[in-house]
């Protein structure tokens, strides 16, 4: 089935309505999954709940969109250090694929990261996906990072809660234009906005 996935890279400002409206489409049915909230970011033809990505990786079959993986450049704080990422998010495979994993998507990615010229791809995961991401991290393709709490702004600004909110998840980091051993220490990282 691997075979039969064409991956199309696209910046944000190339897709089109139809688009917007495929991919809302495929994050309601993926994300539903887990529950109707996880859904409702995707409503009316939203295809991003935090961030928009700058990059997007769509793989289409015969089915239409089989998986996403969005990317963002930006910069993070670790610690006192200030890091500029490859935030990847918005990751997700139709649950007939599910089988190929995250390393399936990460087989394409990889190279562009690469041409984006990051130190570091990160992202973050709830603990619930920790033995699906441990899979993707055995080959030495990333690190699991724990107990390092992660801060970012909500998407929308709510009269009744604060502007931040600060979470207990996994950190997933691959390293691209440097070592493993070069990412910072620190008990904190701040996103500085929402997640992607």
């Amino acid at each position: 089935m691997r075979s039969d996935v064409r991956w199309r890279l696209c910046w944000e400002n190339e897709l089109q309505l139809a688009d917007h409206v495929e991919l809302s489409d495929f994050f309601r049915k993926n994300y539903g999954r887990t529950g109707a909230s996880n859904a409702t970011p995707f409503e009316g033809g939203r295809s991003w709940a935090g961030a928009r990505p700058e990059l997007r990786a769509i793989g289409y079959d015969a089915h239409g969109i089989a998986a996403h993986i969005g990317i963002l450049r930006r910069f993070i704080k670790v610690g006192e250090v200030d890091l500029l990422v490859a935030e990847l998010g918005l990751y997700g495979v139709r649950s007939d694929l599910e089988g190929l994993g995250i390393s399936f998507s990460m087989q394409f990615v990889y190279p562009v990261l690469q041409q984006l010229g990051v130190p570091f791809a990160f992202g973050t995961v709830r603990h619930a996906l920790r033995n699906h991401v441990e899979r993707f991290c055995r080959g030495g393709l990333a690190t699991i990072l724990s107990g390092i709490p992660v801060r970012s702004t909500h998407p929308e600004v709510y009269p009744d809660l604060p502007p931040t909110r600060l979470e207990d998840v996994l950190v997933l980091v691959t390293p691209i234009g440097r070592s493993m051993s070069e990412w910072p220490s620190g008990t904190l990282i701040d996103r500085n906005g929402p997640e992607l």
